[in-house]
């Protein structure tokens, strides 16, 4: 069976950082390995993580200082993650694992989702599920990635530092003609309200720097608002706000993706709805 090691962001988690951590420890097929990264943390979760740390071979810590809360530095401390297994030559595995301060996994997460992965080779990425909603993509956390097709994408084996980097890697993935899946009976939880910290505002800026067709991003805000999935209510309205009134900026974190990109991610979207209006009209 396929290996993975775990990517964790943390920062001011005392709260839930370690039963999210044990819960990657006890996980029946276990990760090689487990990356955390503090995010300048001013609660005890650097002690939290100490103590684990001397019970567990396998976890690493990198400590970053204290620069505030900015949701721009999660890809950038992932990106530092894989860096670090470069540099020390780390155990070459075939998945990571992309999971957070606050998720919790049932014991037979990982089984399930790298069984499937093994059984798929098609398919690049897969995550379980956390809601009463069957998602369109892969959830962000809880997201298993196949580090052979991650290392052939156009960011060469890193995320791209800017804004919409999950999806990116979907969309990058389907042009590289490998596939996605939501694994439905592989279950974890969130700790935390999603959205507690921004109110989903990267989730409708994203899809401007993206080139989201204005037809889906409606739809997709039309769903979430119709069935509260995701975001609930409130955090649909706040996400379909800001696709609509977003200034990219030229450069950094904040800039549109490259217009071939932008072209071919449109071009998903109306093949999609396409297929959703043929299902839904009926031939005569």
């Amino acid at each position: 069976m396929g290996n993975y090691f775990a990517i964790v962001t943390s920062r001011n988690s005392e709260d839930g950082i370690k039963s999210a951590l044990l819960s990657l420890k006890n996980q029946a097929l276990r990760p090689e390995y487990v990356i955390v990264i503090d995010d300048g943390s001013k609660d005890s979760t650097p002690e939290i993580l100490k103590e684990l740390e001397h019970s567990w071979s396998q976890l690493f810590i990198i400590t970053n200082p204290d620069m505030g809360y900015d949701i721009k530095r999660v890809v950038k401390n992932w990106n530092a993650a894989l860096e670090l297994v470069r540099n020390r030559n780390m155990a070459r595995t075939e998945y990571h694992l992309i999971a957070t301060d606050d998720t919790e996994y049932a014991s037979d997460y990982a089984f399930r989702l790298i069984s499937y992965l093994d059984s798929n080779p098609d398919v690049a990425i897969a995550s379980g599920n956390y809601t009463n909603h069957k998602p369109e993509m892969p959830h962000g956390a809880g997201r298993y990635v196949r580090n052979s097709v991650f290392e052939k994408t156009r960011w060469n084996g890193s995320y791209p530092e800017q804004m919409g980097y999950e999806s990116a890697i979907l969309y990058e993935v389907e042009f590289l003609g490998y596939k996605y899946s939501v694994i439905e009976e592989a279950r974890f939880r969130h700790l935390r309200p999603l959205g507690l910290n921004h109110r989903f505002y990267e989730f409708g800026a994203s899809m401007h720097t993206l080139g989201y067709h204005p037809v889906y991003a409606l739809g997709r805000f039309a769903k979430y608002f119709s069935t509260g999935a995701v975001t609930g209510r409130l955090g649909s309205l706040y996400m379909i706000y800001y696709y609509l009134t977003y200034k990219a900026e030229i450069q950094g974190y904040n800039r549109l993706y490259d217009a071939q990109f932008r072209q071919y991610v449109r071009k998903k979207q109306i093949d999609r709805l396409k297929r959703i209006l043929n299902m839904r009209i009926p031939r005569k």
